[in-house]
C-alpha cells in the first residue's frame, strides 16, 4: 500500500503549505508575546512562573484586583508615584471625595482610554466602576474562564488539525509520526484543563499549565520544521 508524501506534491501545493505554516508561525509568536506581556509580570518578577499562573486564574488573595493590575499588566502604564497614590487611596478605605481629588485624573489619563464603555476591558470611567475592582482579586470568573476555554479549544484544535494534515505527508518512523500528531491535542487538554484545576482546586496545577504549554510549543516547532525541511530540502532515498 502506498501513501501520499511531499514528493508527490506539486510546487504550487508546497507553496500553499509553506505560506500557511509561515502565517500560523507568526500568529503563534504573537500569542507568546501576549502571554508574556499579560501574565509573566503578575507576580512582580521577570519571567513566567507558576506564581503568575496562580494569580492569573485563582487571583491574588493578598490584595485587590486593582492592586494586582497596577503591579501586573498595567505596570508599564503608570508611574511609581501614581501607583502609590492609588494604593494609598485604597488602604484609606477608597473614599469618593479623595478619589475625585487624587485618583480621578490618573484614571482618566492612564486608564480610561482603553477601559472605556463598550470595550472588552473593565470600564473605568467613574468612581462606581473603579470601586468594582477595589475588591479581593479572586482570579478568572466562571463565565470568563468558560469563554476563553472554548475559544482556545476551537482555535488551537483547528490549528493543530490543519498543521497535522500537512505533517502526515512527512517520511519518518510511524511511531514517531503518530506520537507527534497526538502530543499537541494531549497538551491542549492538559493546558486548558489545568486552568480550571488551578482556579478551583489547587495552585500546583499551575505547573501542568506550563508543561502543557511547553509541549504544545515543542510539537508545533517539530511539525513545522519537519514539514518545511521535507517539502523543500529532503530527497527520498528512491530519488537519490
Amino acid at each position: 500500500m502506498s501513501f501520499r508524501r511531499f514528493s508527490d506534491c506539486s510546487v504550487s501545493e508546497k507553496m500553499l503549505y509553506t505560506l500557511f505554516i509561515g502565517l500560523i508561525g507568526v500568529g503563534y509568536l504573537f500569542a507568546m508575546v501576549l502571554i508574556f506581556e499579560s501574565v509573566a509580570s503578575l507576580d512582580g518578577k521577570p519571567g513566567l512562573s507558576a506564581d503568575d499562573i496562580v494569580i492569573k486564574y485563582s487571583g491574588n488573595r493578598e490584595g485587590t484586583r486593582l492592586e494586582s493590575a497596577l503591579d501586573g499588566v498595567m505596570s508599564g502604564y503608570r508611574s511609581e508615584d501614581e501607583r502609590e497614590t492609588i494604593i494609598s487611596w485604597i488602604y484609606a478605605g477608597a473614599p469618593e471625595a479623595r478619589f475625585n481629588e487624587e485618583v480621578k485624573d490618573i484614571v482618566a489619563s492612564k486608564c480610561a482610554g482603553c477601559h472605556a464603555r463598550g470595550s472588552s476591558l473593565a470600564e473605568l470611567t467613574s468612581y462606581d466602576k473603579v470601586m468594582e475592582l477595589v475588591v479581593m482579586d479572586t482570579g478568572e470568573s466562571l463565565v470568563s474562564l468558560a469563554r476563553v476555554s472554548h475559544i482556545h479549544l476551537f482555535g488551537t484544535g483547528i490549528l493543530f488539525y490543519l498543521l497535522g494534515r500537512i505533517f502526515i505527508l512527512t517520511e519518518m518512523r510511524p511511531w514517531l509520526k503518530r506520537t507527534m500528531v497526538a502530543v499537541p491535542f494531549v497538551a491542549i487538554a492538559m493546558d486548558i484543563g489545568s486552568w480550571w484545576f488551578t482556579r478551583y482546586a489547587a495552585g500546583f496545577f499551575a505547573y501542568t499549565v506550563i508543561i502543557g504549554g511547553a509541549l504544545m510549543g515543542l510539537s508545533f516547532a517539530f511539525q513545522t520544521f519537519a514539514s518545511l525541511y521535507q517539502m523543500w530540502l529532503y530527497k527520498p532515498k528512491a530519488q537519490v
